[in-house]
């Protein structure tokens, strides 16, 4: 049986993952959203078929265990589905030293922002060649900066950033596009649950989840390697390139920090 492409969104439930599933659909995209939180996933899924585009499928699934592939796999399979567009966006961050975090968060944040991507990448490259489709990486603009108190974070960040780049030139000349992404802050629920708040970040750094969205999806689609939304975004990713690193070491130097908090994160998707 001949499977039907689709565009497959981790990290769906809320934030940049929910308004990329709705940028896609609103360009005729089927999709499979994945995440953790069924509701919040039914609700968007009922919410677009409401308003004319095609439900999509619902995948509940949990990408820090070991089968989640195969779950996912399965499922869109059973549906006569195979995968066309994937977009890694579901992450986890937390805030504090990273000597003092639970092993269970830093292994989570390697997991979900490192393994867990590359693994659905690799699993789905065959599919996504076969159809000319594409991969959207969800890093951040911490991808640029080795940020003290959020030091795991930013490298995975780092390590999405370069993984990006390099498929990009891979992948070329199968007709593939891939893109990094790298949203600045955006509010969404990721401030809350990785316990601090939007104030670490100045006001007109901050973009709208729908904004970033819209800007990913036309950047995967123009084959542009990395977007970075907004200006005051783009100018501040160049400093690392323009300043001695001892000098953008001092100056991402975090307030003290409550270790307390670091057994905080946020999952499902928005980076800062």
């Amino acid at each position: 049986m001949s499977l039907r492409p689709l565009t497959l969104v981790t990290g769906a439930s809320s934030g940049i993952g929910a308004a990329l599933a709705e940028v896609f659909a609103n360009n005729g995209h089927d999709l499979a959203l994945v995440a953790r939180r069924a509701s919040q996933l039914n609700g968007l899924a009922d919410r677009l078929a409401r308003e004319g585009r095609k439900r999509p499928l619902v995948v509940v699934a949990d990408l820090l265990q070991p089968n989640a592939g195969d779950v996912i796999d399965a499922e869109l399979k059973r549906n006569g589905y195979e995968v066309q567009y994937l977009v890694n966006n579901a992450g986890i961050g937390a805030y504090g030293y990273a000597a003092d975090m639970a092993p269970d968060v830093r292994q989570s944040i390697i997991g979900l922002n490192v393994k867990a991507p590359t693994a659905l990448t690799l699993r789905w490259i065959d599919p996504i060649v076969r159809h000319r489709g594409g991969i959207l990486n969800v890093a951040s603009t911490a991808a640029f900066f080795p940020r003290p108190g959020m030091a795991m974070y930013h490298a995975t960040k780092a390590y999405m950033l370069s993984l990006s780049e390099a498929l990009h030139n891979e992948l070329a000349n199968d007709g593939v596009r891939v893109c990094a992404l790298c949203p600045g802050p955006v509010l969404t629920e990721f401030f809350s649950s990785a316990g601090t708040t939007p104030s670490i970040f100045p006001s007109f750094l901050y973009r709208s989840p729908e904004r970033v969205a819209r800007e990913g999806y036309d950047g995967l689609m123009a084959g542009r390697t990395i977007v970075i939304p907004g200006f005051a975004n783009k100018v501040l990713c160049q400093l690392p390139r323009l300043l001695p690193r001892g000098i953008v070491q001092r100056l991402l130097a975090p307030r003290a920090i409550d270790s307390e908090k670091n057994k905080s994160i946020s999952r499902e998707g928005s980076s800062p």
